[in-house]
């Protein structure tokens, strides 16, 4: 077995000075005889952030020939610099520069893959059409193409519950202090700069309400083919980011793999719900090929792989999912066909239905059944639940039980002539499964701001009462619906917290439309397989607390105001290898009140913890979102103590017009 030398702190000198900290697994002969080498490069503080799943990852690598570096970006962790925003210029050139840099090294063979997932999905994309000369081949999971209008900021053109939500999470992770054993007595300097420069993100994204210059930045789908490095693409169904690979497998012109499956947002050897893959193995391969040149096939590998899923009966969190592996060796696949269903009143038929009009009418209830944007598989209430609370507030069209099961494959189209009574508003359209056991089950969705009808890059206003044609492709999946099962479009006008609300009730009068659906060949079993997931030994941890985790809905009567109430403690755990001891806690409450969609209101508390012994450092962010007709009204406030006393303490507020 190779032996390999870890580093917990090798340094990395950017061109302006800048020192980035890196930990690293190198093969100790890689100085005589070089290797190629694999880089995750993200904001997340490898020191305690992601040590837990770099330690089964980059060892299991190395040990299979490769140098391995998970490197912190600049002002994170113990990495110099102050961080400036997500996937920003600044972040790409570091990270051109630290590809660069690795491959000028001696123990490097020159070639360099870059693998993530979410943040490190998007970079290791970026950074590929970037165009770094020694990139070779990159790995990317749970990312997506474009930034705007299918990522956490805004989907469909909709702001997203999720965009403050995020926000108000990364003002946490750059929240603690790097770690003195490695920083210094500087540390203290350090974090209080950090803390003093943290830009004030949920304000700039929410400043940005097209798809304007910011968000094409960094929007790979500007230009597929910029993109030359060999692209394996991984997502879940169970995750915020279900289209990219297919995206991905459907525009590059460079070598591309494309694989779905049951997960949520994590590594397909650690995800849910299952089954697990082994994902080390695969990622192997396809780093033998495309950084060693050696001959294995990964080239062949089908374009597009998916887990077709069984209907089952909606439950909030799955250990596995029943369902099959298929494969398709082109994408889009001419074996897929469109099956048309068309709209009537309260009915889906395979032939155009009289004339007929249906309400959606206003119901700030609505979404309440839609689950996390982003699950992490850490607690209860993640997953879809049971529609049926959310259909009986929609405009529903059902078909008729279906004679002949059939696999969904791909991004049913769904199009509506509408006319609404406001020139502005949002539409939510769910394509469910009406099961024989009553359950309604959701299959696929999708969102649309109703002014961004035309395009992202501009808003155009409804002419109240006139109607209009309007298009939205849902989310992709790969779903099987039995026989004797039916189908339902239900259209909603709001979906909350999911999306923020418009400030005025929307109802909106459907005349019209028609659902294409994506049908493949009845699979007959599975058509891959996958090795057992595997990795390295893990880190040695002690855990000195419990995970706590709980997720209610209550409702007040008298003013019909009904709050979402969301909270989580991770266990105090303590790294038995250098003895930090890191925790974390958050409270989400989410509230509005019955048919006053101008009173949503979100407010988020984290609260983390570092520490080693008699250091104990901790933060807390608070972050709140409200709005009016005209405008966004947002508040952070961010505190910070070394032991008991208070040491830093900054209240940041602003307001937003809203477009």
């Amino acid at each position: 077995m190779t032996v390999i030398h870890e580093t917990v702190d090798l340094a990395i000198n950017l061109p302006d000075g800048t020192r980035l900290s890196a930990r690293s697994w190198i093969p100790e002969d890689a100085v005589a005889k070089p290797v190629p080498a694999i880089l995750e490069f993200l904001p997340y503080r490898k020191r305690d952030g992601t040590a837990e799943r770099d330690q089964i990852t980059h060892p299991w690598f190395a040990a299979r020939g490769y140098a391995c570096l998970r490197v912190d970006m600049r002002g994170c962790g113990e990495s110099e610099g102050l961080f400036d925003d997500e996937y920003s210029p600044q972040e790409m050139q570091d990270a051109l520069d630290v590809i660069d840099w690795i491959s000028r090294q001696d123990w490097c063979s020159g070639n360099v893959g870059m693998m993530g997932i979410s943040w490190g999905g998007f970079n290791s994309l970026q950074a590929a059409a970037n165009r770094a000369p020694a990139l070779k081949a990159i790995i990317t999971l749970c990312s997506t193409t474009d930034r705007f209008a299918d990522d956490i900021h805004f989907k469909g053109g909709c702001l997203l519950g999720e965009n403050i939500g995020w926000a108000a999470t990364a003002a946490s992770w750059f929240s603690p202090p790097p770690d003195p054993a490695l920083a210094g007595e500087a540390w203290r300097d350090i974090w209080l700069n950090r803390l003093e420069k943290m830009p004030f993100l949920a304000q700039t994204w929410h400043e940005h309400q097209n798809r304007d210059a910011y968000w094409k930045h960094g929007s790979v789908c500007e230009d597929y083919d910029a993109i030359t490095a060999a692209v394996f693409a991984i997502g879940g169904w169970h995750d915020g980011y279900r289209n990219t690979p297919a995206h991905l497998a459907a525009n590059l012109s460079a070598p591309v793999r494309a694989l779905m499956g049951p997960w949520n947002h994590k590594y397909p050897h650690m995800a849910v719900p299952g089954p697990r893959i082994g994902f080390l193995q695969e990622a192997l391969a396809w780093w033998d090929h495309w950084l060693k040149g050696i001959g294995n096939g990964a080239d062949r590998a089908p374009a597009y792989t998916a887990w077709l899923m069984d209907s089952v009966k909606p439950a909030t969190s799955f250990g596995h999912r029943p369902g099959r592996w298929i494969t398709e060796a082109e994408w889009p696949s001419p074996r897929i066909t469109p099956r048309i269903f068309h709209l009537g009143e309260a009915r889906l038929g395979d032939t155009p239905a009289p004339a007929f009009t249906q309400l959606a009418r206003p119901s700030t209830a609505v979404g309440m059944a839609t689950g996390e944007y982003f699950p992490f598989g850490f607690g209860p209430g993640e997953l879809p639940d049971d529609q049926q609370g959310d259909d009986a507030l929609s405009a529903c069209f059902d078909s008729d039980m279906l004679s002949d099961t059939c696999d969904i494959v791909g991004a049913p189209r769904v199009n509506l002539t509408l006319s609404a009574d406001q020139h502005r508003g949002q539409i939510a359209v769910r394509l469910c499964d009406l099961r024989p056991d009553g359950s309604s089950a959701l299959i696929t969705m999708g969102v649309l701001n109703l002014r961004h009808r035309e395009g992202f890059d501009a808003m155009k206003d409804i002419v109240p009462g006139q109607p209009t044609e309007v298009t939205l492709d849902l989310d992709q999946i790969a779903y099987r619906l039995p026989e004797g099962h039916r189908l339902r479009i239900a259209v909603s006008t709001s979906y909350w917290p999911f999306i923020w609300p418009e400030p005025e009730p929307l109802t909106v009068t459907i005349s019209g439309g028609s659902l294409s659906l994506p049908l493949r060949p009845l699979a007959t079993g599975d058509e891959i397989s996958f090795p057992e997931p595997t990795g390295a030994p893990p880190l040695a941890l002690k855990y000195h607390s419990e995970t706590l985790e709980s997720k209610h809905v209550e409702t007040d009567p008298g003013t019909g105001e009904t709050r979402i109430i969301i909270s989580g403690t991770t266990p105090l755990t303590e790294d038995l290898t250098h003895g930090l001891t890191t925790g974390s806690k958050i409270e989400e409450i989410w509230s509005i009140r019955d048919g006053e969609p101008a009173s949503a209101r979100v407010d988020i508390t984290w609260d983390r913890s570092l520490g080693r012994g008699d250091w104990q450092t901790r933060s807390r962010v608070l972050t709140s979102l409200w709005g009016d007709a005209e405008d966004f009204h947002i508040v952070q406030r961010i505190q910070a103590w070394e032991g008991e006393r208070l040491v830093f303490d900054r209240h940041h507020q602003d307001s937003v017009r809203r477009l």
